[in-house]
């Protein structure tokens, strides 16, 4: 099973943003590397950005390509990669839409915090399956501060 592993900070910068968006979604980028044996990723950075979307930002959002082209950049700048993305469903459980199925891309992480009047429900993350048919959740790890010598250890 795969797994992100993100520090709690990260975990606290993500549900912010999703309470000062709310009643919108929210989105982000997730910057970090691969885990040893590409069981999972590490997010080194969370990366807070605009909802693109033109219309209906309480169920849908998007991240315009010049911020998705910066955040790439960054990424690269620092030898990292965009290992995925976290977005909020206001009102809705943290369960990946068909929608959000019909815009994912196999091989990233999908961050879903479910906000309910304004407070933080439930945080789930998910990995579309190769075939594109489904989300798989996979296990999130944010509890237990990293070290660098047990980051080293994992990547």
């Amino acid at each position: 099973m795969s797994r992100l592993v993100l520090l709690p900070r990260h975990l606290l910068t993500i549900h912010r943003h999703a309470q000062i968006a709310y009643p919108e979604e929210c989105c982000g980028v997730l910057v970090g590397r691969a885990l040893r044996g590409r069981e999972g990723v590490f997010v080194e950075r969370v990366l807070s950005v605009p909802n693109g979307h033109a219309d209906d930002r309480g169920r849908r959002f998007s991240i315009e390509p010049e911020t998705l082209l910066a955040a790439q950049k960054e990424a690269r700048r620092v030898g990292l990669e965009i290992v995925g993305y976290y977005h909020s469903h206001p009102d809705h459980p943290a369960r990946p839409s068909e929608h959000d199925r019909e815009h994912a891309w196999p091989g990233l992480s999908y961050l879903i915090v479910s906000i309910n009047g304004g407070e933080v429900a439930e945080t789930r993350s998910w990995r579309l399956a190769e075939d594109r048919s489904s989300f798989e959740e996979e296990g999130m790890d944010h509890r237990a501060p990293v070290t660098a010598a047990s980051f080293r250890a994992a990547v």
